[in-house]
């Protein structure tokens, strides 16, 4: 096994030169904040081996931009479905508010059990 570490003395003591590898500078969404919530209080082991390898946030950033693709599929064939028309919307916005409500549920339903809770 090759160890690629340097080691600076303090003392007596060599401590190891760490160092984390670069993040993008994005920010942490709903579903990616959700993942990690689960990560970390369901599956530690899971999360503290992303966190020692650098891949947590990389990977944090991967189920939120899935999720919201996901979501974006999902919800104009959820309304179409349920018959939240433009006309509907014209007509009885109430109803239409309320059905985009129930497939917006429904879609983050789906997107919670495939990507988040997985």
């Amino acid at each position: 096994m090759e160890n690629n570490l340097t080691y600076t003395q303090v003392g007596d003591y060599l401590i190891p030169n760490l160092a984390l590898p670069e993040q993008p500078n994005r920010d942490l969404g709903k579903y990616g904040r959700m993942r990690l919530r689960y990560l970390r209080e369901h599956r530690p082991v899971v999360w503290n081996c992303m966190v020692m390898k650098g891949t947590l946030f990389s990977h944090l950033l991967e189920i939120e931009d899935a999720a919201n693709s996901r979501l974006e599929l999902l919800m104009p064939q959820l309304a179409k479905a349920a018959g939240a028309t433009e006309r509907l919307k014209a007509t009885d916005q109430m109803a239409w508010v309320g059905l985009m409500n129930n497939c917006k549920a429904q879609a983050e339903e789906m997107i919670l059990s495939e990507l988040i809770y997985s």
